[in-house]
This record gives structure tokens, sequence and C-alpha cells, in this order.
């Protein structure tokens, strides 16, 4: 059971193509975001779409993945875990972000 206590599965499409970072000892890491949606109807009986982005990182082979196969728009399932992290901008301040390290990447559709 302790290998589910952090997972998350995530179907979507991408908002972007991958942006890709050679680091210097070769390692290749990429970032993208995902793009998931829910529909639901509202207390008038209207049809409403939420759309939720979700920051994703990959790294080694599934970063020379994305780099090959991804591209803004296609629908791709995730699997990974979620990390906080913080950082400093170059003003000074300081910020968090939450985000998905892949462990998995499944190309749907066409």
């Amino acid at each position: 059971m302790n290998s589910l206590r952090n997972k998350v599965q995530l179907i979507g499409n991408l908002g972007n193509d991958p942006e890709i970072i050679t680091l210097e000892n070769g390692t290749k890491l990429a970032k993208f975001s995902i793009a998931t949606n829910e529909t639901y109807k509202n207390a008038k009986g209207e049809k409403v779409t939420d759309t939720q982005w979700h920051n994703i990182v990959a790294w080694g082979k599934l970063a020379e993945i994305a780099e090959e196969f991804l591209s803004k728009g296609k629908e791709i399932m995730v699997e990974g875990k979620l990390v906080n992290r913080s950082y400093e901008t170059n003003e000074g301040e300081k910020r968090y972000i939450t985000e998905i390290k892949c462990n998995e990447l499944l190309m749907l559709g066409k």
C-alpha cells in the first residue's frame, strides 16, 4: 500500500510543446502542462466545463520520448507523484509550485 500514498493518474491534452532541457551531464528534462476537463450542470441546468492545468516534469528516457513524440494538443495519460518545491525569482521573491513527477507516459488518440 505504500506505493499508493502519493500516486496521480491524469488524462489530458498538452497545452504547448514540451520544454526540453539538457543538463551538463547529458540527462534530459522535459517540462510541459496538460489540461484536464470536467463537465457538469450548474444549479440552473447549464452545462459548465471546468479546466484544470497540471505541470508535469519527466526525466531521462521519458524526457527523450516527450521530446520526440509529444506536441501541443496531443492527448496523453501520465502517472506519477505530486512534488512540491520552492524557488526564488530574480527579484528575490519566494515562489511555490506543485508538479507531477512523471513515472509513466502513454500517448492516446491517433
